[in-house]
């Protein structure tokens, strides 16, 4: 039998340090590897004088994981932490650069924007926890919040550290539940209004897309902002958009809005994938009676009308909203909620 992860850390766990403490509860440990009956790892200390007086406490880690049933050999090694050095000065927000007719985002295989008529349908909810339903798929997935006046994609995947930049030109992003994200509410404070005009968001957007090393990725989710204005105009004539998901309550003034973002996807020539409906149903946590407050079937109807596929339904519910309030999307946990979000993931992945 292998050795697990937990079970070594449960080991080390047992190591007291001389200055209090044990290797996993003052967090030592890194780059732990365990490669079948083998085992690496590397005891980070904060400076020279304290490793030199960590030899016994090395020699007492080899010890304890060696008597972990299934492990054969043990490497250990004892660095020193080094501060990093402040990294360049980033600037988000410019005019954008010429570019010569549509272009691919270097990596990605399928760019996908997420859309709204009209905000308040839960558009971001659903981009979050879809990014996350995917990965959870096994697909390599990337998200980009392009809501530049209101970010709200940090709040809900639980990202709260400001992206590092080698040079001060590439962005290196964050990863959360196996979604590597970007956000302009990460270059931000938590109060700052962003006040741009139009060529500023559309600047932003273009770096957003092409200075983030987003690596291999088979799908970006890129959230885009209510309405159909200069974000939406910018990624669908400058970038190869694979489809577009529009995101609807099912109430009629929705639909309206719903509409509008449709016809303004069809215009720029970007396939529409599918339609969501969200907050399709209500059941009342306590008692278990379904409501639909804001009617029923509405988006499905609307997406039969116009001849588009029909992604799925998604309910009210307020596991939801604290999961996103928490910093952990719903759809990575194993609630009925997350299986209505990998139901529509699986959609999503037949359809490209």
């Amino acid at each position: 039998m292998d050795p697990t992860r937990d079970a070594i850390l449960a080991a080390l766990d047992t190591v007291v340090l001389p200055d209090g403490g044990t290797l996993v509860a003052r967090d030592l440990v890194r780059a732990l590897v365990i490669d079948g009956h083998s085992v690496r790892f590397v005891i980070e200390t904060q400076s020279a004088e304290v490793a030199k007086s960590y030899g016994t406490v090395r020699a007492e880690a080899e010890r304890v994981v060696a008597a972990v049933p299934g492990v054969q050999s043990v490497a250990v090694a004892l660095t020193t932490h080094t501060a990093p050095k402040p990294a360049p000065s980033l600037k988000i927000g410019r005019h954008p650069t010429q570019q010569e007719g549509r272009q691919p985002v270097p990596g990605v295989t399928n760019l996908i924007a997420i859309g709204s008529g009209k905000g308040g349908v839960g558009k971001s909810t659903v981009a979050a926890n879809l990014a996350v339903a995917l990965a959870r798929r096994g697909l390599r997935v990337g998200l980009l919040d392009a809501d530049i006046y209101g970010p709200s994609q940090p709040k809900m995947m639980g990202v709260d550290k400001r992206p590092a930049s080698p040079d001060g030109k590439r962005i290196l992003p964050p990863e959360a539940h196996g979604v590597r994200m970007i956000s302009i509410g990460l270059m931000l404070k938590a109060d700052e209004a962003v006040i741009w005009r139009g060529p500023m968001l559309m600047g932003a957007l273009q770096q957003l897309l092409t200075q983030v090393e987003w690596g291999r990725l088979d799908v970006l989710l890129v959230d885009m902002p209510p309405g159909t204005g200069d974000i939406q105009l910018t990624l669908c004539t400058k970038f190869d958009v694979r489809g577009a998901i529009v995101v609807s309550t099912p109430q009629d003034v929705a639909l309206l809005d719903a509409r509008k973002a449709l016809r303004a996807f069809e215009t720029l020539k970007t396939p529409i994938l599918g339609l969501i409906e969200n907050m399709s149903t209500f059941i009342c946590p306590q008692c278990g009676h379904e409501e639909h407050i804001f009617g029923d079937g509405g988006v499905r109807r609307e997406a039969d009308k116009q001849g588009l596929p029909f992604l799925g339904e998604l309910p009210l519910s307020l596991e939801v909203r604290l999961a996103g309030d928490g910093g952990v999307p719903v759809a990575a946990t194993d609630s009925p909620v997350a299986q209505a979000y990998g139901r529509i993931a699986d959609q999503v992945i037949a359809s490209l």
